[in-house]
């Protein structure tokens, strides 16, 4: 289903636009233009990828010892938390 056709159908609901509007009169202008672009990146079409079986071709591309080293600092760095962040 394209993008033009799922605008199509949400447009066809008056009582739902119209919750929308309501909820966004209530917002501020910063929230508002938040709102603005998550319904932007909503309505955006979404890219196309490929499949599993386009990919297979790289397997092996990466050497096992090097897999390893990169596996090992993702788990270093993911287990990390650092309290200051929040």
């Amino acid at each position: 289903m394209t993008s033009s056709h799922v605008r199509k159908k949400q447009m066809g609901n008056p009582a739902l636009k119209r919750e929308i509007l309501d909820q966004l009169d209530k917002l501020g202008i910063e929230q508002q233009q938040q709102m603005l672009r998550l319904a932007r990146a909503l309505a955006a079409p979404r890219p196309e990828g490929v499949s599993g079986k386009e990919l297979l071709r790289f397997a092996g591309a990466i050497e096992r010892d090097d897999l390893q080293q990169i596996a090992q600092a993702i788990e270093e760095g993911c287990e990390q938390v650092n309290l200051d962040e929040w």
